[in-house]
Order: C-alpha cells, then structure tokens, then sequence
C-alpha cells in the first residue's frame, strides 16, 4: 500500500471516529434532556410535598423547599391513606398476577395449538380491544353486582381486569415464537400439558410476562373510571380515587394533594424498577420480531 493511499485511509477512519463520537455526545445530551423533561413533574410533586402553602402559591417558582414541612403528610394521614394505598395495591398486585396467568395460558393455546375456532376466538379478542371501558361499564357493574354480588368491593375492580384482550394479543405474539420442536421433545420425554407449559413456555416467555406485569399493574392503578364506577364507600376507596375526592372537597389544598400523589408513586416506581430488566427483554424481542 502506497503512503498515500495508506494517509488517506488512516483519514477516512478518523472521520469517521469522530462523526460516530459526536453522534453519540448528541444522543446523550437529548437523552438527557427528554429524561429531565419526564422527570420533572415528578421532581415537583415530591418538592411540593414538603413545602407550605405560601411556598406552593407563590408567585415566583420555589424549586426547592426553603422551610420544608411535613404537614401535609400529618393531614393526608389523618385520613385512611394506609387503607387507601392498600386497597390499590392490592387491587394492582392482585390484578396483574391473575391477568399474566390467564393471558399467558390463553395466548399459549391461540399461539401454539390448532382448533376449530382458534382464528374466530383470537378476531373476536382483536376486536374486544377496540372498545373502551366506558362502552362496558354498564354490563360490567350489573355483573359484579347482580351476579357476583360483589358490589363495593375490591374484587369489583379486580375480575374486570382479568380478561384483559391486550395482554393475550401479547403473549400469543411471545407464544409463536417458541420452537414446535422444543414442545414436541417435551411430549416425547412424557411431559403433559400443564407440565410443558410450566417447564418449557413460561421459561421462553419470561420477558413477555415481565413486560404484561408492567403494563397491567400502571393500567389498573391508573384506572380511575372502573374505581370510581364500581367503590363507593370510603374504605373501599383506593389512594388515586381518594386523591382526586380530596382535591374536591380541598380544591385549594395543593400540599394535601402533593403528598397523596407522592405516596402514589412509590409503589408505580417499585414496579418498574423490580420487572424492568424482563420489560427490556420483552420490548427487545418484541422489535426483532417485529
């Protein structure tokens, strides 16, 4: 190789070192930005909460507390808050663990097993998904009351929640992706049914549950309609439900409603810290798939 032409290639690669080093100097400066954009109204709630109401209304921005208070924690524990926050945990928790193991046996049968009616099953889910809570709600209280007598109750937020159609669209998409060959070896070895899927799909299927667990547990915390539709009495309220009462009756207690929504956070931020290696896994493999 000629000097020149040896010069011009050592050229080349450093044009290119650099170009690849300020793209990604560029990458981490706007993932930075967009991650105190998002962080932010967290950031302030938290602030919120410790401050007076004369630091929370002031006319200028306090970003930080100058005479921190834990006032508005006193009066939001006055209340219930410990059986609020109980109530939607437990809603949550329960929620989520019932929905993945429906929706993982269900999206396993439409994803790796052939019967009449399987496409028509599976078009009708698709379907279900289109339509809002709200168009629902009606049937779904007559049926929690009338026929479950399950009226005021916790288990009125829960069972609706189940059957939820995104999470069997999603574990039959992780389904098909498990080899027929690894089932069909399960079979041959004298593993049954119940015994392959516990054994050989839930194992493959990891990151999917991981990332339905997510999505399930924020959608039922957050989902403040069914709560408020089917909780009526105030031990049965959950914290969101309870926060957005308050904010009713105190329409001027910005410390009071701080604290609530902090105190709501916390468990959201467990969550996903607790399944957030399983939920890059499953939106991984979900894009390689896809």
């Amino acid at each position: 190789m000629s000097a020149k032409a040896a010069t011009l290639k050592v050229s080349k690669h450093a044009d290119l070192t650099g170009t690849s080093t300020g793209y990604k100097v560029f990458v981490v400066i706007i993932l930075i930005l967009v991650t105190i954009f998002f962080l932010f109204p967290l950031y302030w709630i938290v602030t919120g909460s410790f401050k007076p109401i004369a630091e929370i209304t002031a006319r200028e921005p306090v970003w930080f507390p100058i005479n921190p208070t834990g006032d508005n924690y006193g009066r939001l524990f006055e209340n219930p808050a410990f059986l609020w926050l109980f109530n939607i945990v437990f809603i949550s928790v329960a929620a989520m663990v019932l929905t993945c193991i429906t929706a993982s046996l269900a999206g396993y049968a439409l994803g790796k097993k052939r019967f009449i009616g399987r496409a028509v099953l599976f078009t009708i889910i698709i379907c279900a998904m289109a339509l809002p809570k709200q168009v629902i709600v009606i049937p779904l209280n007559q049926e929690m009351t009338q026929i479950f007598h399950l009226n005021d109750t916790l288990w009125a937020v829960i069972l609706p929640t189940v059957g939820w159609p995104f999470g069997v669209f999603l574990m039959k998409q992780f389904s098909e992706t498990i080899p027929t060959e690894i089932l069909e070896a399960a079979r041959v070895d004298g593993a049954g049914e119940l015994r392959t899927f516990i054994t050989v799909v839930l194992p493959m299927i990891k990151p999917g549950i991981g990332a339905l667990a997510i999505f399930t547990f924020v959608n039922t915390w957050n989902d403040y309609f069914l709560q408020l539709v089917m909780l009526n009495s105030r031990d049965t309220w959950t914290l969101p439900l309870a926060i957005a009462k308050l904010q009713g009756e105190m329409s001027n207690d910005f410390g009071l409603i701080m604290a609530g929504a902090a105190l709501a956070s916390i468990p959201i931020i467990i969550v996903f810290i607790a399944f957030q290696k399983y939920f890059t896994q499953g939106i991984a493999m979900g894009a390689v798939k896809g």
